[in-house]
């Protein structure tokens, strides 16, 4: 099977990536089921970049559906070791404006119904999530926004709701009191599995709307954020190009290390059925 080590997670509107050659298409099979898709494995700007569209091609899968521990399994399986995840989201404050782009550094979650873990059910880990996002990739992924003429945000806390159904009006001035600046329903439990795959991951995190607290404009809409979110596409692909050429070849961040001295169950107390399904993420720690 191919092998990237970079990977593409594509949120609304971020079907598949122009510009990438070699194309092979994979479906990894994972203890968690199917990924959303076919995974895209390819070259951009020397690169190779497994993308997978969160929601499916087509878009399929609602927010709260997503097979986000069959999607990161799978993407680990490939070599994957940075993820760059496109979200859709609308914004919480005055200064960030539909069509800009939001590098968020922390994350609220607002998810009632998703499985968040790959531990559990014999295997007891707790890994550090403080950073939720590695701060080498946002770093990278900032710069190339810059680069491309982005008006774009460093920093901001991320809400993330349940969805499928936007904000209510209370909600979302309860999230601005908060002092978070986004809202979107895709980043978690991504941002969580990831970290405990020991995956680098951060988010291009795309402005479609006001949300529904914004006084003098319009309440969201689909219609609304549909038109922005393609303008936004093709923002994110240019992005996306300039950091394949930019991500190091080796990490140097915690994000690689996150597992370590996480895992508290007792070797010979970890049933055999999860030392098999989670060999590609304990392997290195548990024999």
């Amino acid at each position: 099977m191919p092998e990237a080590k970079i990977g593409v997670i594509g949120g609304s509107g971020l079907y598949q990536i122009e510009g990438m050659t070699n194309i092979e298409k994979v479906k990894p099979k994972t203890p968690f089921g199917e990924p959303s898709d076919e995974i895209i494995i390819g070259e951009l700007e020397g690169k190779s970049i497994a993308f997978l569209p969160r929601h499916g091609r087509g878009h399929c899968i609602s927010p709260s559906e997503i097979p986000s521990r069959a999607n990161i399994y799978a993407l680990k399986s490939l070599g994957v070791e940075w993820i760059i995840s496109v979200n859709a989201v609308g914004s919480l404050k005055e200064g960030i404006h539909p069509l800009d782009i939001v590098i968020p550094d922390q994350l609220i979650d607002r998810t009632k119904s998703r499985v968040n873990s790959f531990f559990g059910e014999g295997l007891v880990a707790h890994v550090t999530f403080a950073e939720p996002f590695c701060p080498i990739l946002s770093n990278i992924l900032y710069q190339a926004a810059l680069d491309v003429g982005a008006n774009v945000h460093q920093e901001g806390t991320y809400i993330v709701m349940e969805g499928p159904l936007f904000s209510t009006k209370a909600e979302s001035n309860l999230y601005r009191s908060w002092g978070a600046g986004i809202i979107g329903m895709t980043a978690l439990p991504e941002a969580k599995l990831a970290r405990e795959a020991e995956i680098c991951y951060a988010t291009l995190a795309c402005i479609t709307d006001y949300d529904t607290w914004h006084e003098t404009e319009d309440s969201v809409t689909i219609d609304m954020a549909l038109a922005n979110l393609l303008r936004n596409a093709d923002t994110a692909k240019k992005i996306i190009g300039l950091v394949a050429a930019r991500i190091p070849e080796e990490r140097e961040c915690g994000c690689a290390e996150a597992l370590k001295n996480a895992i508290i169950t007792a070797p010979q107390k970890i049933p055999e059925r999860m030392k098999k399904d989670l060999e590609l993420l304990i392997g290195k720690y548990i024999k």
